[in-house]
């Protein structure tokens, strides 16, 4: 008999479980013991000092980014008032709580059991691969990462306080602070998760349609109504001449059931988030229409926030926070890391998908499904620069589409939830003014700009729109 059951030998148990003694598969246990392997590796490249050094080097990069994002102003700056002081003004204000703190004592820390929600979707990567390298308990946090069904549920248990924090996605801070879809309850976003990383898949049955003017009467499937996918594959429809709630049906869809649906025939693709986009590929059911940095290169997608009541009340425990996920997305940034990644967050406690189609998906060499193998290596990226204008852009959709009425004030809902800095003021005090916000930078999306300072004019140039 096998290794694994041996019904007919009178001294062994009978175990209908892994011979490990758990209760799990066979496979199950194999992704775990290759896991466990490459986290072994990641941990020991995180604690070089090498990697310290550049992962503070990216930390801080990132923080000035947000309020230099003109190099001339920073250069400028940093010869006006010197190295020692614009670190001080830089230091003092939160989400950065002190740039010097990341090498020096942190504050007690006033919470230390946490519970994080996350989806299970690449999106999460730095929140999820910071508790299996240890990131949280480094900080001096006992985090618990809990996998959630859908972003209506995420959504709930942060209002609730059944959760410290999650994985969001980006537009949602937005639309739960407005009180859009429930109560109006403050959030923030500390960091992007990722940027890039999602696709339009369409049903094999349509790989000779490709062109979305064709489209009408099609079904898709989307994640959440506030949802960078839900905007973008408006916008991209609506670009090609199709009104996205009249030509089409747009079907809200966790993602962990998009691939099901569209081997049912339920829907004809979606834009979601991956690893889903190359699952279809993988399980022969779909094929990558087009991948969503081919819409705007660099576009947000997946956040990590919590409530602006948890920051408030627990601001070194938040800092904390802060330091393990920016950590990871240091280490996800890097390409070299990208195939150990991978391993460590295929299996069921986090994503549960094959490590082949998370390769794929985070090396950017990935099967097309039209017998293609393509080489995108930003094809999913870690940045995690919240940058303010692309919150803007954010409420312009909500408000194209009609998720929002009446005038919006862009500039004043970013600030609040989109939490970089109160960096302009500190500057000021020092007497450097800046023309733009500290936290605002043009966007171009499908070959069109987008100037943050000119929300009301872009909202108005668009031919398909249900705003007033």
């Amino acid at each position: 008999m096998s290794e694994f059951f041996d019904p007919y030998n009178a001294d062994r148990p009978l175990m209908m479980k892994c011979t490990c003694g758990r209760d799990h598969t066979l496979a199950d246990h194999h992704a775990e013991v290759v896991a466990d392997e490459a986290a072994r590796e990641l941990r020991a490249r995180s604690e070089t000092a090498e990697f310290e050094a550049y992962s503070n080097e990216f930390i801080e990069a990132t923080l000035v980014k947000a309020i230099f994002p003109q190099d001339e102003e920073r250069r400028r700056f940093l010869r006006a008032v010197g190295k020692g002081t614009a670190m001080a003004a830089i230091a003092s204000v939160l989400p950065v709580a002190s740039l010097q703190a990341m090498a020096q004592d942190k504050g007690a820390l006033e919470k230390t059991n946490l519970k994080i929600g996350f989806i299970p979707i690449t999106c999460a990567t730095p929140l999820i691969m910071a508790h299996p390298l240890g990131f949280y308990s480094k900080q001096g946090l006992n985090v618990e990462i809990t996998k959630t069904a859908g972003w209506a549920l995420v959504r709930d248990k942060m209002i609730n306080k059944e959760y410290d924090a999650s994985h969001f996605l980006s537009p949602m801070p937005l639309a739960i602070s407005m009180g859009l879809g429930s109560n109006a309850v403050p959030m923030n976003v500390a960091t992007v998760q990722n940027i890039n990383g999602q696709a339009i898949t369409l049903s094999l049955k349509h790989k000779d349609n490709r062109d979305p003017k064709n489209w009408k009467g099609f079904k898709f499937g989307i994640p959440f109504d506030y949802s960078m996918h839900n905007f973008l594959l408006r916008y991209y429809l609506a670009e090609n001449g199709l009104n996205p709630d009249t030509d089409v049906q747009l079907r809200v869809i966790p993602p962990a059931e998009m691939v099901a649906n569209l081997r049912a025939g339920n829907i004809d693709g979606f834009l979601g988030p991956d690893p889903f986009n190359q699952r279809a590929v993988f399980d022969e059911v779909g094929f990558i229409h087009l991948l969503t940095k081919d819409l705007w290169n660099g576009h947000p997608c997946c956040a990590f926030g919590t409530s602006t009541e948890f920051i408030q009340k627990n601001p070194n425990t938040f800092a904390a926070l802060y330091r393990a996920v920016l950590n990871a997305a240091a280490m996800a940034r890097q390409p070299k890391n990208r195939e150990l990644i991978a391993k460590v967050i295929a299996p069921s406690q986090y994503l549960n998908q094959p490590e082949a189609v998370l390769t794929q998906v985070l090396s950017g060499k990935f099967a097309d499904g039209l017998g293609k193998v393509q080489n995108v290596p930003d094809r999913a990226d870690f940045d995690p620069m919240p940058w303010q204008s692309m919150a803007v852009w954010m409420l312009t959709q909500m408000k194209r589409w009609g998720y929002v009425k009446g005038d919006v004030d862009y500039k004043v809902i970013a600030e609040k939830v989109f939490l970089i800095t109160d960096a302009r003021k500190h500057m000021k005090d020092l007497g450097m003014e800046f023309k733009a916000g500290p936290t605002y930078t043009k966007h171009t999306i499908m070959g069109k700009e987008f100037d943050p300072a000119k929300a009301d004019a872009y909202l108005k140039s668009f031919a398909i729109s249900k705003a007033a």
